[in-house]
């Protein structure tokens, strides 16, 4: 294992996080396939949802424990990405897939990607087959992604 820059628990909270939001979403893009309908994606979306309080009390105990901006912006950009969905997917519903809205679209796909990506990234130099573990369940997300979007429900 390489060294932790800040609470162990914390840097496992946010493995557990990522895991859970690919898993997640990974099975909401295979709904979306297997039934052309958004419903168990969106119910799913409030699991996604509830992964903010983990997050949030691993982004404090790294800020708390003064760790190195690796650790903690990950956690900051995943919790960015869903103060925006949670407004643009359930407070105030707009519609920005279909027909596609950039001005939203962009930055929602910017947050969830690249909260996806700094959250794993640090596992790379903590723990290779923690690491490994996330570059999987990334590798289904995109899967199942890549598969609703050829049925056309991405």
């Amino acid at each position: 294992m390489g060294q932790v820059h800040g609470p162990w628990w914390a840097a496992l909270t946010v493995w557990a996080v990522v895991n859970a939001v690919n898993v997640l979403q990974a099975v909401g893009f295979a709904s979306r396939v297997a039934t052309s309908s958004l419903a168990t994606n969106r119910a799913l979306g409030y699991g996604i949802l509830a992964l903010a309080l983990p997050a949030a009390a691993a982004l404090v105990a790294f800020v708390r424990a003064k760790a190195g901006w690796l650790s903690w912006v990950g956690p900051a950009v995943f919790l960015a990405f869903l103060a925006l969905a949670a407004v643009v997917d359930y407070i105030l519903p707009i519609e920005f897939r279909t027909p596609a809205r950039p001005e939203i679209l962009v930055p929602y796909l910017a947050l969830f990607f690249g909260g996806i990506l700094l959250m794993g990234l640090p596992m790379f130099s903590l723990d290779r087959r923690l690491w490994a573990v996330t570059l999987a369940s990334t590798v289904l997300l995109l899967g199942s992604m890549g598969a609703a979007l050829r049925a056309g429900v991405g």
